[in-house]
């Protein structure tokens, strides 16, 4: 019975990372077919991480990326457990209207929030600055600044993102008993004490997988940087997807593409092992 999924799954997953993993060690040009490929070892790799400009530019993406997905997760997770509060209150009106706008952004094709936000980044006609003149704050580079391109990135993928982790958020809420609040108000703790003590602690697995999933989600970012930034200015911005299909593609460098699809999926496999790692520590701890 399981045949078919695996099938499915060994063809579309693991056959594709198999062969990435082969044409890591190879010299290939995505120009030409795979027996054209020369074995050269540890050569992709020791590219990447030496002084010259592939292994500069990689180390730049590679910290961009490392950037842009603590800070995403960051933001995210808070931001979600508070959204989430503010839904799950029963006492809210319109609670359910407002649940399907926040996941409404999740839906929206990200080609199509990257186009929008553009335009309200814009440094002059842009809505977001004309509100900041309002209160008195001059108009904002945004996109165009190195200092705050990948954060305004960020913004965004946030507002994409958080509608989606808001309803996990709730769903976990949903299956905290209220006898445990009725038990802790009656042993005299506040609404702040029974946050902290009974929501939060009942929420940790509701967490984790979402720091998993903000992680995924984060590392793959692609379309925003392609369809506004194009990883400027001055490489602010280039992230490894994008770093990748520049090198892997444009360049037709497909091997030295491929080392840097395999160490992204390396730190992205360990980047998981240790939020789980973590998780686990605390669930052990008295």
């Amino acid at each position: 019975m399981l045949t078919p999924a695996v099938a499915l799954i060994g063809v579309f997953i693991l056959v594709p990372m198999v062969l990435t993993i082969w044409l890591s060690f190879h010299e290939w040009s995505t120009q030409t077919g795979f027996g054209t490929a020369k074995f050269v070892g540890l050569r992709n790799f020791e590219d990447i991480f030496g002084p010259i400009s592939v292994g500069r530019d990689f180390k730049r993406a590679y910290l961009n990326t490392a950037i842009y997905t603590c800070l995403s997760v960051a933001i995210i997770l808070p931001l979600s457990v508070l959204l989430g509060l503010l839904v799950h209150q029963s006492r809210v009106a319109g609670g359910n209207i407002l649940r399907t706008v926040l996941f409404s952004t999740y839906m929206v094709p990200m080609i199509a929030v990257a186009l929008v936000w553009s335009k309200l980044y814009s440094p002059t006609e842009g809505p977001i600055n004309q509100i900041l003149s309002w209160i008195g704050i001059g108009p904002q580079p945004w996109l165009s600044s190195p200092d705050t391109a990948l954060f305004s990135i960020v913004i965004l993928n946030v507002w994409q993102q958080i509608g989606y982790f808001t309803v996990l958020v709730i769903a976990g809420l949903t299956q905290i008993p209220s006898s445990l609040y009725e038990a802790a108000r009656i042993d005299g703790a506040n609404r702040i004490q029974g946050f902290f003590g009974v929501t939060l602690p009942l929420l940790r697995r509701t967490l984790l997988f979402s720091s998993v999933i903000g992680v995924i989600n984060a590392v793959q970012v692609f379309e925003p940087v392609a369809l506004i930034t194009q990883g400027g200015p001055a490489n602010a911005t280039n992230v490894l997807t994008f770093h990748i299909r520049r090198v892997g593609i444009e360049r037709a460098q497909g091997g030295l593409g491929s080392a840097m699809a395999v160490m992204l999926m390396l730190s992205l496999i360990v980047a998981i092992v240790l939020i789980f790692a973590l998780a686990r520590q605390k669930d052990e701890r008295p």
